[in-house]
């Protein structure tokens, strides 16, 4: 690996904030950066599999595949590229549009009480683009009859060839309108994610790829939602759960008051947040190093994401190269110290990090270190190569 650059870190990682409240557990922002990276099972004891992770966190964004299956694999023990991509083909775990107007792994068990919960309200916020795209009701439910025919009897068809059913039906997949028919029969719970063909991904029919899913009634299933973000994601505050799931704000309360005892309230600074009520002190994270890919849930599960900030400045996006915060960035202690990019490198991989400021030695040995991890998990060899700010513009 090249010789990264070094020098003085992130000071206490976060900066230090009085706290009050009904409990004392975290003292500071570091304490809570640590408590998420719990939660999420990026520092203790990881998950059993990537099926375990998916459950525990409900649902994963995941419009960009391979790095959702990395951040499956940083939270999963001897999870690897190669295994979660059969997972995925033999439905373990699916994928659809679900909680927002993206893509997310789900599991079978949980696919269909998640849609009746989240996908009314997704669809409310895209009639509008709907009725540029000229998709009224009608072509809606053609468009869904004919994905329907086309799919059944356990048939998996990609998006192209779901465009030709379309055309087939008189109806143009064109532009925008192609993805956008497909998200909402998604939506209906019609179709979900099939096994890929290739490098291709396909659909299939719901109700033949998932053979048994739980259903809830709606103030349940927003019980278990909000039970579920605080404890896989938490301390967390309203706003986070708003963003995170769709909830509307009274529904997230609602779902709060109703978890009683599971969850612990904190105020942080005089903000709100609340906590799985059987999670112990914060453990020390300070020099645990990640290398966090694009929509990570650390990342973009929050509406509030300062504590994902240097202590020393603000992020500063121009500094990324590779992208934004909700990119593939480099964080120590839970704290974004850089960006990072993946790349081909004949049979190998080439791995390029750019920090903000120079790293201490005992940093840059946790990156390095997570940087093999990453080689382990996609079963290629793993070069890294260290770049100062002004090597990446």
């Amino acid at each position: 690996m090249d010789r990264p650059p070094t020098g003085r870190g992130c000071r206490a990682g976060f900066g230090y904030r009085e706290l009050s409240g009904l409990v004392n557990v975290a003292r500071n922002m570091k304490d809570l950066a640590a408590r998420r990276l719990r939660a999420q099972r990026l520092i203790g004891e990881p998950f059993k599999s990537p099926v375990e992770a998916v459950r525990r966190l409900t649902a994963v964004q995941s419009q960009d595949y391979p790095a959702a299956k990395w951040a499956l694999g940083l939270r999963s023990r001897r999870a690897t590229d190669a295994g979660i991509d059969r997972l995925f083909d033999e439905g373990d775990i699916l994928r659809t549009h679900v909680m927002r107007p993206t893509w997310h792994f789900v599991l079978p068990e949980d696919v269909k009480w998640l849609l009746d919960l989240t996908a009314p309200r997704i669809r409310r916020g895209l009639v509008a683009r709907h009725r540029q795209l000229e998709l009224d009701d009608r072509t809606i439910a053609r468009a869904s009859a004919a994905f329907a025919k086309a799919l059944a009897g356990g048939r998996h068809l990609t998006r192209p060839e779901l465009g030709q059913v379309l055309r087939a039906a008189r109806i143009s997949p064109e532009g925008q309108r192609l993805p956008h028919l497909l998200s909402i029969a998604e939506l209906e719970g019609l179709i979900v994610s099939g096994p890929r063909r290739g490098r291709q991904f396909t659909y299939a029919l719901l109700e033949e790829r998932v053979r048994k899913s739980r259903a809830l009634e709606r103030s349940e299933a927003v019980a278990e939602l909000t039970r579920r973000y605080f404890h896989s994601h938490g301390p967390a505050q309203l706003q986070d759960l708003v963003w995170w799931s769709g909830l509307s704000i009274a529904e997230a309360r609602s779902g709060i008051a109703g978890a009683g005892a599971v969850l612990d309230h904190h105020l942080i600074d005089g903000k709100d947040y609340w906590a799985d009520a059987r999670a112990g002190a914060p453990p020390d994270a300070a020099s645990v190093a990640h290398l966090l890919p694009n929509f990570d849930e650390y990342t973009v599960a929050y509406r509030d994401r300062s504590s994902l900030l240097n202590a020393d400045s603000a992020f500063e996006p121009e500094l990324f190269a590779f992208g934004s915060i909700l990119s593939n960035v480099v964080t120590i202690g839970g704290c974004v110290r850089g960006a990072w990019r993946r790349t081909s490198a004949g049979g190998g991989v080439k791995v390029e990090v750019r920090v903000m400021k120079p790293l201490e030695t005992l940093e840059v040995a946790a990156v390095e270190d997570v940087g093999r991890r990453m080689g382990r998990f996609l079963e290629r060899p793993l070069a890294m190569v260290w770049r100062e700010r002004s090597d990446a513009r």
